[in-house]
């Protein structure tokens, strides 16, 4: 029995397509957005807020009992719902507005405060990865799987940061894994980053606080793909974000060794 999963997740997989196209028509208009910044190196552009409309729209036409929680919009009553669709519009808004392709949809589920299911479509490089936990995670349909490396010196590793960290407080993860021979990569979205985790393309990804938006479909990937990744996402975490690591199993104890202790 699985109690609207699987209609859930064939509902999921249909809906990125249609969210990714219409962020991709946007994409291709840069110069008629309307852009405001939300601080720091943070900012939104009305494709955010319309890709992220479209999504919470059909969510609530197909599953009106479901909550819903979004980087622009925010959170629904989430009393009484087990299921809860965790959505950021465009990951790597940046990115996305200065016409690279290291940008991404996001939407990811989870039931009963258990990522489940992730869905994440790129549009400017015309992938789309899907994962159910226990049934594994395909890229444009054909089935991945995480990197075999045991080693940090063996690939790419992905390492996050935001303004909501101190320089202070993430250059000594820095000096460790630089130290240890890691070769690392960042373009601009942490949730892609996450995909390519579960793709195998990269070893592993770091960061010492992303938020529930950002991660959400990623992790659901990464695990459905048979990665290893802490205990970030929770019903109380939904709110807050945490720190995160995202490895294979046989590699996830050496980076989990570079967070800091207060952050583990």
């Amino acid at each position: 029995m699985t109690d609207g999963l699987d209609e859930r997740y064939a509902f999921g997989a249909a809906l990125i397509e249609e969210a990714a196209a219409l962020a991709l028509d946007f994409n291709r208009r840069l110069d008629t957005l309307t852009i405001k910044s939300k601080g720091t190196q943070d900012v939104v552009s009305e494709a955010d807020v319309e890709v992220e409309k479209l999504i919470r729209e059909r969510i609530a036409e197909r599953f009106p009992e479901d909550a819903f929680f979004g980087e622009e919009s925010g959170l629904t009553d989430v009393e009484g719902a087990g299921d809860i669709w965790v959505v950021d519009p465009i990951d790597g808004t940046q990115p996305f507005l200065c016409d690279l392709s290291s940008w991404c949809v996001s939407i990811g589920h989870a039931r009963d405060g258990v990522l489940d299911m992730g869905f994440l479509a790129a549009p400017g490089r015309d992938e789309i990865f899907l994962g159910r936990v226990g049934h594994g995670a395909t890229l444009n349909g054909k089935p991945i799987g995480i990197s075999s490396s045991t080693s940090l010196d063996d690939g790419l590793l992905s390492i996050g940061m935001s303004p909501r960290i101190t320089a202070d407080e993430i250059l000594p993860m820095f000096e460790q894994l630089l130290r240890e021979g890691v070769v690392y990569y960042r373009e601009g979205s942490g949730a892609l980053s996450l995909a390519y985790v579960a793709a195998g393309r990269l070893i592993g990804y770091i960061e010492a606080h992303l938020n529930s938006w950002d991660g959400a479909a990623g992790v659901a990937i990464v695990e459905a793909a048979g990665g290893r990744v802490n205990e970030w996402f929770s019903m109380d975490t939904l709110l807050t974000g945490a720190p995160i690591v995202a490895a294979p199993p046989a590699l996830y104890p050496a980076l989990e060794a570079v967070l800091p202790d207060d952050l583990r």
